[in-house]
């Protein structure tokens, strides 16, 4: 699996970008925020790769959050990649947590491919989604912590509902929040 890329780019349109890489050339699907970030001829990208039976497409991303804010749109049913990056393209992370924070199912609707039905579920899906300040010198590792034993524990089967419950008020690395939260979702 491909998680990053680090070339000269080649040729650059709003939604994709070739980055040559030692003489192979790859496409990268990019969101037009990340396109607006390229400025230099060389490049270094997050990727998300995503294998089809008919495609092997790579998705590109300058900035940290954004790239987990496209991760995470995917697992939601019905939300493919096109409509994942149209919502990058629409929104940064910072103004996309506001937005599932505050409901605001107005807003979502905005983007290409979101009806109002999608834009309910999205909501719903993504409650707890939080972006890391980029205000703050150091990303604040508690948070991180409890996005990846929050992501641990739905991988195990746990509802977001009692994970939140479990998790509330703690703090640690995310493997002493899976044991905390574990002992207590036993209980439940």
């Amino acid at each position: 699996m491909l998680v990053g890329i680090e070339g000269v780019v080649e040729l650059k349109e709003p939604t994709l970008v070739h980055i040559n890489v030692n003489g192979l050339i790859y496409e990268v699907n990019i969101s037009i925020n990340t396109s607006n970030k390229i400025n230099d001829k060389r490049v270094k990208l997050l990727l998300t790769q995503i294998i089809r039976e008919d495609a092997n497409l790579l998705y590109g991303f300058l900035d940290r959050d954004e790239k987990r804010m496209f991760d995470t749109l995917l697992k939601i049913n019905g939300v493919g990649p096109k409509v994942a990056l149209a919502v990058c393209s629409t929104f940064t992370p910072q103004t996309f947590a506001k937005i599932v924070s505050s409901k605001d199912v107005s807003m979502l609707k905005r983007v290409p491919g979101i009806g109002p039905k999608a834009a309910s579920r999205i909501l719903v899906e993504l409650a707890d989604f939080i972006v890391e300040s980029p205000n703050e010198d150091t990303p604040s590792s508690n948070n991180t912590n409890i996005i990846e034993a929050t992501m641990a524990l739905e991988s195990l089967g746990f509802k977001k509902d009692a994970i939140k419950k479990a998790l509330k008020g703690e703090s640690g690395s995310t493997s002493e929040l899976v044991k905390i939260a574990l002992k207590k979702l036993q209980r439940l």
